[in-house]
């Protein structure tokens, strides 16, 4: 249990700087490891090996900007809660519907990831973090902004709104996406891209704040505003800054 913990922590570590090359390497090292014949099998130790599986796999797709073929193994996660429901707790489930969403999301597909997200949104007495279900909730309304949803976006802005005023501690990123929230209503459609180019430069800057990066890890909105502004693919634009990071270690 505590080599599957230590592991899955140097994974958050190596994603938390965004190394993709050396986490891949270390994740297939992990893989190898629990598929060994010599790796102990019980039925929490299966839980635990597909939890970080999983869910570190989720993480190295979006490390890559890779999200059309994370969604290849969506029904063998979905299997593997089925399967290990009993043995992972609520949160955690949670966090997989939202790591699912975020690939639907990534590739182009609002409408599956909303139908993920709303599992999370929908939970009536959620026992999981609060944080979860403020970025599923923020991710729910720019898919519904994304499908042109006029109608269903006016209502996301008010629950959204509503949710995050209730949240006792918001970081600065969650404050700026409230600000923003609350000016939705009145921006014109040709000064959209100057408020996109505002919010995004605000958040470039709360990135670079030591106790600020956590957010970033749930909701890439970064690369959202910058696929609005560029008025291309919110995967192109991950891949591309994947590809311009491996760029410069290989020239290192």
């Amino acid at each position: 249990v505590f080599y599957l913990k230590g592991y899955n922590f140097l994974l958050e570590a190596l994603a938390l700087i965004k190394h993709p090359s050396e986490f891949k390497n270390r994740l297939s090292d992990l893989i190898n490891s629990v598929e060994s014949s010599s790796f102990p099998v019980n039925q929490n130790l299966n839980a635990l090996i597909f939890m970080y599986k999983y869910n570190n796999l989720f993480n190295l797709h979006v490390l890559e900007g890779n999200f059309r073929d994370s969604i290849k193994i969506v029904p063998e996660v979905l299997d593997g809660i089925e399967t290990n429901k009993n043995f992972i707790d609520h949160h955690h489930i949670m966090l997989l519907y939202y790591k699912i969403a975020c690939m639907y999301f990534g590739s182009g597909d609002d409408e599956t990831a909303i139908d993920y997200l709303n599992e999370i949104i929908n939970q009536k007495s959620p026992d999981f973090r609060e944080d979860i279900q403020c970025f599923a909730r923020i991710l729910c309304l720019i898919a519904h902004f994304n499908l042109g949803n006029d109608l269903l976006v006016e209502y996301q802005v008010k629950s959204v709104y509503r949710f995050l005023t209730k949240m006792k501690d918001l970081e600065m990123v969650q404050k700026e996406i409230l600000k923003f929230i609350r000016k939705i209503p009145r921006i014109r459609k040709e000064n959209l891209k100057t408020e996109f180019i505002e919010l995004r430069d605000n958040f470039l800057q709360l990135r670079e704040a030591q106790y600020e990066k956590r957010p970033f890890l749930y909701l890439d909105i970064v690369s959202w505003l910058e696929s609005k502004i560029e008025d291309q693919p919110i995967q192109y634009i991950i891949r591309e800054k994947f590809l311009e990071r491996e760029k410069i270690r290989e020239d290192i």
